[in-house]
């Protein structure tokens, strides 16, 4: 790819396509690029399509109008290899629901991600970050019993442990309160700047500045 910038042309979820088309919009149905490196929010009431715009950046939806594209490459274009390339080494996620294993520990959610990619660090950083965002007492237990504040945070730690170009995240801080979102916000904005790394995140319709966005859009 010759670089990270996501283009996005025209885009619209089909399904939502009669309750979106005449919707004012900074993203459906308009052509955008975000550049590579840069920080930026979509802001939207629930229903709006954040978790949707999410699951077509991954490509893990298909019934969409436009295109998305990373550099050169339209994302349908890709073949299920590079697909997997473009996961492991350029785009890291979390997602709304978090999907991570109940009964595998907090550690072991996280440390499968290091198997699965190009590990970034070594295995003492998770203890690392886990003590950073107040996590060291819950690494050796169930995420099951993890409550969904605890899980989030795990899911972000999981998501830092690979390699990325951009980091995309949907409403990551939901059940966070203002210390524990200031903490994991901070360890984020790190993160992404040690990789020179583009940050894209979901919200609330709010103004809450997590980290210092350049471009805040309403979906």
């Amino acid at each position: 790819m010759s670089s990270m910038d996501i283009s996005i042309k025209n885009l619209l979820p089909i399904p939502l396509k009669e309750r979106l088309q005449n919707r004012s919009s900074d993203i459906w149905n308009r052509e955008l690029v975000l550049t590579g490196g840069t920080y930026a929010k979509v802001n939207a009431p629930s229903g709006s399509g954040k978790s949707t715009l999410v699951h077509i950046l991954y490509k893990l939806r298909h019934d969409y109008l436009g295109s998305v594209q990373y550099g050169d490459t339209n994302i349908q274009a890709l073949s299920e290899d590079a697909l997997a390339v473009l996961r492991q080494k350029h785009i890291s996620i979390v997602f709304q629901d978090l999907r991570l294993f109940p009964n595998l520990t907090a550690r072991e959610n996280i440390a499968l991600k290091r198997v699965l990619t190009e590990p970034v660090y070594p295995a003492e950083k998770i203890d690392e970050m886990a003590e950073l965002l107040g996590l060291d007492h819950v690494l050796n237990q169930p995420t099951s019993l993890c409550s969904y504040g605890e899980q989030q945070r795990i899911a972000i730690i999981r998501a830092l442990m690979q390699p990325f170009d951009w980091l995309i995240m949907d409403e990551p801080f939901s059940h966070l309160d203002k210390a524990n979102t200031h903490k994991a916000a901070a360890l984020i904005d790190v993160e992404c700047k040690k990789r020179n790394a583009g940050l894209l995140i979901t919200d609330l319709d709010t103004n809450e500045q997590h980290v210092a966005y350049e471009q805040v859009y309403q979906l």
